[in-house]
């Protein structure tokens, strides 16, 4: 079992943090570990909506989002973590920083992306 102390949670945590504070200033410049996941947005966005089709992007709580951006990234964009490593990270982060509902939220969203890449390799 990892700890939370683990640095590379630590480091999804801070990623997943400033993600959700860019959210409220979008007219600034991202700080430099987010700018990959924003300049992308427009693809991680339509694979969220893909998998959530109930909950349009503007109605998902901001920390699930956040932290959803950052999993998509890392499964679909930045391709080298394992995808159950990718996922369980955000379950974590979802139970940690997200609502009750969050973790079990962000799974089945995460579920049906894996999905969908499956389909289109």
């Amino acid at each position: 079992m990892k700890k939370k102390s683990d640095p590379r949670h630590l480091r999804r945590a801070a990623i997943m943090q400033d993600l959700f504070s860019w959210q409220f200033k979008t007219d600034k410049k991202p700080r430099v570990k987010i700018a990959k996941i924003v300049n992308k947005l427009s693809v991680i966005d339509k694979l969220i909506a893909k998998s959530a089709p109930d909950r349009p992007i503007g109605e998902i709580n901001r920390i699930d989002l956040a932290i959803l951006r950052l999993a998509v990234f890392e499964l679909i964009i930045e391709v080298g973590t394992p995808p159950k490593v990718v996922i369980d990270e955000a379950i974590e982060l979802g139970k940690e920083f997200g609502s009750d509902s969050s973790a079990a939220f962000i799974n089945g969203a995460l579920g049906k992306i894996i999905k969908l890449r499956k389909i289109h390799t």
